[in-house]
């Protein structure tokens, strides 16, 4: 391990390259958050003329100020994801970590307090806002379930299971940060891939329930109603569940998670509690598309190929002094390269989002032509707009907004593709 990095001559145009986008990604998404207010403002008393006899203005009203309402908390969020960032890196905090710990600990303990002093500093400072966003604005909007003791109940199980992976994990990819050579990089790209498909594998049964109650969907007409849509599409899993969703939320979703015979289909109450059976399969339908047309196994590869070429791109920054000295830290070794690395990588990559929400809406199309051929694009539409009710889902976002940030297509265009359907 490096402890001192020597002044390099490329350090300040770094430094500038580095504010330069940070000041860019931050004037674009405080730009693209005031078209969106603006535009949901400007919509907010009228209910666009397709949805009309299907969602009551008080509804649209609500949807329109929860939007602004979230975006608000975006621009607050933003500003305190700005201040951490550069406090930990220009302002001197890694480097003040590093000279903490350098002074007591050695090679991988200190990579390891490292990592865990900078997420555990970030997740300090993030607790006062997620406390806001969940007993002031979800409460504000009629969403919130969730008890203060549940919420921290919540943190500290997530602390503790962050912590019990976390380490092994973070110490093998340091030790092989260290002792695979130049190509150190792959390694450690062919270990974070492995340990990736492992949890989406253990997840459902592992994972998931110590959050979550989840229990098998009743015997009954819906249950055999999904089966036989599972059997038309040749689709096998290994259960329907139901989850407890209202715990925490009135929010309502329905998701597989899970890889190979591990599957599982799940349900929130909620969503059982507010759709009728048809629109429940007509809803099932819609995420098998996301199978058939092998969207997830797709998104699977795009991850682990983007994680490959940032794992690439550190291996040549890794020994830069400019990159270092650029970001504020006068010291050079594999921990602070690393965490150097990821708190940087957004800014250069925000743009790089468009891109990736487009590919998304297409996605969410190619799953709604599947789900009108195996189910009913009426009630796919009839549990859309339910969902788009009860979730607050503004019907007239800001084009431009959406078209950067969306993963799902805007409503009016969903709605108008399905009924030509």
């Amino acid at each position: 391990m490096s402890d001192s990095a020597a002044p390099h001559a490329l350090a300040p145009s770094f430094t500038i390259v580095f504010l330069a986008a940070l000041g860019l990604m931050a004037l674009l998404r405080l730009w693209l958050a005031s078209r969106q207010m603006a535009h949901v403002r400007a919509n907010r008393e009228t209910v666009p003329g397709q949805f009309a006899d299907r969602i009551p203005l008080a509804a649209h009203r609500k949807a329109a100020d929860y939007t602004v309402a979230r975006n608000r908390y975006g621009m607050l969020a933003l500003a305190l994801e700005i201040v951490v960032l550069l406090g930990f890196t220009l302002g001197g905090g890694l480097q003040a970590l590093h000279v903490f710990w350098d002074a007591r600990l050695s090679d991988l303990a200190y990579g390891l307090a490292m990592i865990f002093s900078v997420l555990a500093i970030s997740g300090a400072l993030d607790l006062p806002l997620a406390l806001y966003r969940q007993f002031v604005i979800e409460e504000r909007f009629g969403f919130n379930r969730m008890t203060p003791r549940l919420f921290f109940t919540d943190l500290c199980k997530q602390t503790a299971l962050g912590a019990a992976i976390g380490a092994p994990v973070i110490l093998t990819v340091l030790w092989l940060m260290e002792r695979m050579g130049t190509l150190w990089w792959l390694y450690v790209w062919l270990f974070w891939s492995a340990f990736n498909l492992l949890v989406m594998f253990v997840y459902p049964a592992w994972i998931a329930p110590l959050f979550n109650k989840f229990v098998p969907l009743e015997e009954g007409a819906l249950k055999a109603r999904i089966e036989a849509l599972l059997a038309r599409c040749g689709f096998a899993s290994s259960g329907l569940f139901v989850m407890d969703g209202s715990r925490r939320s009135n929010h309502g979703n329905a998701y597989f998670t899970g890889l190979g015979k591990n599957k599982r289909i799940v349900f929130f109450d909620t969503l059982l509690a507010r759709l009728q059976p048809n629109e429940i399969e007509a809803v099932l339908a819609h995420e098998l598309g996301h199978f058939s047309h092998r969207h997830v196994l797709k998104r699977i590869v795009l991850m682990f190929a983007g994680s490959l070429v940032l794992l690439a791109t550190l291996g040549q920054l890794i020994d830069a002094p400019w990159f270092h000295g650029g970001l504020g830290v006068h010291a050079q070794n594999t921990a602070l390269a690393l965490i150097l690395f990821f708190l940087v990588v957004p800014v250069f990559t925000f743009l790089l989002t468009p891109l990736l929400s487009g590919l998304s809406r297409r996605d969410e199309f190619e799953a709604d032509r599947y789900a009108a051929r195996h189910a009913s694009a009426d009630d796919l539409v009839q549990a859309l707009v339910k969902l788009y009710e009860d979730n607050a889902s503004t019907l007239t976002p800001d084009p431009l907004h959406s078209l950067f940030y969306d993963s799902h297509p805007p409503a009016a265009q969903r709605i108008a593709r399905l009924q030509a359907i």
